[in-house]
């Protein structure tokens, strides 16, 4: 796919989901990619190793802003254990495709959710 984006990427382009700030949020990581400076702020609420809430504030292109949107929604209510084995190709397949040159987008939805987890597990210490 070069150069135009998909429905799902326009969807969630056009009208993000959870978008702000979580109440509660108990894991919080922010990616950045310095090549494109795009930004994403992941939080997540993790209950009894289940994401029961997810939020997003991203300032990017419209990939990343579509990535870090279908990324929450898919997010929310799944196990961490399932969350764990997302990767950015599979992010990237179930967003219909990205253009060639913005697979970064992916990547930085991936390392924010890394992130994420990883500060979980330190609270949890």
């Amino acid at each position: 796919m070069a150069g135009r984006y998909g429905p799902v990427v326009m969807d969630h382009f056009l009208n993000p989901r959870r978008v702000g700030e979580l109440a509660g949020a108990n894991a919080c990581f922010r990616a950045e990619n310095e090549a494109c400076g795009d930004t994403l702020q992941l939080q997540l609420r993790i209950e009894n190793g289940k994401i029961t809430d997810a939020r997003f504030r991203a300032l990017g292109c419209t990939a990343a802003i579509a990535a870090s949107s279908f990324l929450t929604e898919w997010l929310a209510g799944r196990p961490v254990e399932e969350a764990k084995s997302l990767t950015n190709d599979r992010l990237a397949e179930m967003l219909g495709g990205l253009p060639t040159g913005k697979t970064h987008c992916s990547v930085l939805a991936e390392e924010a959710l890394a992130g994420c987890l990883a500060d979980h597990q330190r609270r949890l210490k």
